[in-house]
């Protein structure tokens, strides 16, 4: 019943799109509610409200995105999962290597997470370990970033920009959600995202820190945080870029990784890299041996020639950057093909601009961008008359009785 409701939620939003009002404002529709959480089409594209503990904001989730999940979980793990793939010399099997990830780093993921994925299997039936399986999937995923600021902008605002290359072919695209999450005890965030996922690998937070990943080498150092809770963990805790860095500075890490980290609030932002064995900054304008072509007032992460385009790039438009060439900054060919979603934030506002690959695998860069801002999202209501799903609580394990 809740895929025909979110069916017909989509046939409709698309016709809302000719009935916008006079201020320009899109129309939105509450698909269902769960609780605290709800689901909305907003300009065609699904937006999950989620609140509360993490059991709850899990449950709401396999709940109001129930068919999604268990479609991308299960083509991920099960199908996908299942397939010959040759790293170097080997070749393995996905759900092998997933599985021995979450062997190895079940431990380093905070409680809160695993009760997060416990709701979720909960609420759509899929096993746990096919749930904990998919979740631990971004640890392959690889991308580019930048960061744009001061005089590097028309007006010195900063924006951020965050490129996900990765599994065009996997169909992520065709369950993809922009989660709007209020955990209890917790920093408000908004997640690019994927349905049945519970880390992040694209967010901002309502205290204006923003952040993307990009992946690098290093297969097989998995004991530590897994990468996507690391980035989970700056959006759910982090009130600035201090607390955001200290967050992969302190806790033990996976294989290699590069970040694109911004605060709005201070116009600040860095490239980082944490690897198991390596933790350094990468200041605006500086120089790496991995970068060696810096520009001022800019954090450009990519490699090859996609790093060299958008050196080219950001010093052909220097100083005039708004957000329309800001995205321009992430086409073809900063994008690869396998380019999954591209994200714009101007943490500062909190203002974001999303895209996505094409159910026919066109990429991201050429799909249309959606508009949207976390403060304003944080202020909706779900329209009362809409169905609402039960959201049951966890049940407390009842303790056997002790022989004596």
């Amino acid at each position: 019943m809740l895929r025909r409701t979110f069916l017909r939620a989509c046939l409709l939003s698309v016709c809302l799109l000719a009935g916008m009002n006079a201020g320009g404002t899109l129309q939105a529709q509450t698909v269902a509610r769960c609780g605290q959480g709800w689901l909305e089409m907003i300009d065609g594209y699904p937006v999950l409200h989620l609140k509360g503990t993490h059991y709850e904001m899990g449950y709401q989730q396999g709940a109001l995105l129930k068919e999604h999940v268990k479609a991308n979980l299960n083509y991920i793990v099960l199908e996908k999962g299942t397939e010959v793939l040759e790293f170097g010399p080997l070749k393995i099997k996905p759900r092998e290597i997933i599985d021995g990830i979450v062997r190895g780093q079940k431990k380093y993921v905070p409680a809160k997470y695993h009760e997060e994925m416990a709701g979720l299997a909960a609420a759509t039936g899929m096993p746990l370990k096919d749930i904990m399986a998919g979740n631990f999937l971004p640890e392959l995923f690889h991308c580019s970033g930048f960061a744009v600021m001061n005089s590097a902008t028309k007006d010195g605002t900063l924006y951020h920009g965050r490129v996900l290359d990765y599994a065009i072919d996997w169909k992520l695209q065709e369950h993809a959600v922009l989660v709007v999450a209020e955990p209890a005890g917790g920093i408000p965030f908004v997640n690019v995202t994927y349905a049945g996922f519970v880390g992040s690998v694209t967010g901002m937070n309502a205290q204006h820190i923003s952040i993307g990943e990009m992946g690098g080498s290093g297969l097989g150092h998995w004991q530590g945080v897994p990468m996507a809770f690391l980035v989970r963990e700056v959006l759910e805790t982090a009130p600035d870029l201090d607390a955001a860095i200290a967050i992969f500075r302190d806790k033990p890490r996976t294989c290699q990784y590069f970040y694109v980290v911004a605060d709005g609030k201070t116009n600040r932002a860095v490239g980082m890299e944490a690897s198991w064995d390596t933790f350094s900054l990468i200041k605006p304008g500086e120089m790496h041996e991995r970068l060696p072509d810096p520009v001022p007032d800019a954090v450009l992460l990519s490699a090859g020639g996609r790093y060299k385009e958008l050196v080219k790039r950001a010093k052909g438009g220097h100083g005039q950057f708004d957000a329309e060439s800001a995205l321009r900054l992430m086409d073809c060919p900063v994008a690869m093909k396998s380019n999954l979603h591209n994200a714009l934030f101007e943490p500062k506002s909190t203002k974001l601009w999303v895209a996505n690959a094409s159910p026919d695998k066109k990429p991201a860069a050429e799909q249309k961008y959606h508009a949207f801002q976390l403060s304003e999202l944080l202020q909706r209501k779900p329209d009362s008359a809409a169905p609402e799903m039960p959201l049951v609580a966890k049940v407390a394990a009842v303790a056997k009785p002790v022989k004596r």
